[in-house]
């Protein structure tokens, strides 16, 4: 198991952003959740399986047809075993 943090910059907020990383995580098996930041950013904290968590941190890059993402900062991370499932937050 994997595990990283994730912040998503660029035009990620009001573009059905996190709706969407819940979908494709929730697709793969991952855990985790995904919440918009103060600062315009969008934070996920994403683990399981490490192919998984690659294309879900890949996909990020992208993200949802109506998203610009500009940068993906991404921070491996001690995987939390309470989490089961993925939510939006």
């Amino acid at each position: 198991m994997v595990a990283r943090r994730v912040v998503v910059r660029g035009r990620v907020q009001g573009v059905w952003f996190r709706q969407s990383t819940l979908r494709e995580a929730e697709r793969l098996g991952v855990d985790g959740w995904v919440r918009n930041r103060a600062d315009g950013t969008v934070e996920a904290w994403v683990q399981g399986d490490s192919a998984a968590v690659d294309v879900l941190v890949a996909w990020c890059g992208e993200g949802p047809s109506r998203a610009e993402v500009s940068a993906v900062d991404v921070e491996d991370v001690p995987a939390d075993s309470s989490l089961r499932g993925f939510s939006v937050r």
